[in-house]
């Protein structure tokens, strides 16, 4: 445990910045579970849908620092590319 006063402050404030992380994250993945699953059930109506909305959410995280910039680009660029070729068939 820490005993200096600016110690004891970081880690109160760590420890809340490692929720909201965690629910931004856990955020991710359930958007990206619900589209994930639209797919594999062929429903590409719902997975047109969805997209536009995973796509927003992982912005969100990428531009509150949750994420690399590069991870939220290449989440993206999966799932578009999946929506893309279930559009096709």
């Amino acid at each position: 445990m820490p005993n200096i006063k600016s110690a004891k402050k970081r880690v109160l404030v760590i420890e809340k910045k490692n929720s909201l992380n965690r629910s931004i994250k856990a955020e991710i993945k359930t958007a990206v579970k619900k589209l994930n699953a639209a797919i594999d059930a062929g429903n590409a109506e719902e997975a047109n849908r969805l997209l536009p909305l995973t796509v927003s959410v992982i912005d969100s995280a990428c531009s509150k620092g949750v994420i690399h910039k590069n991870n939220a680009a290449n989440k993206k660029s999966g799932l578009a590319k999946r929506v893309a070729a279930l559009n096709k068939q």
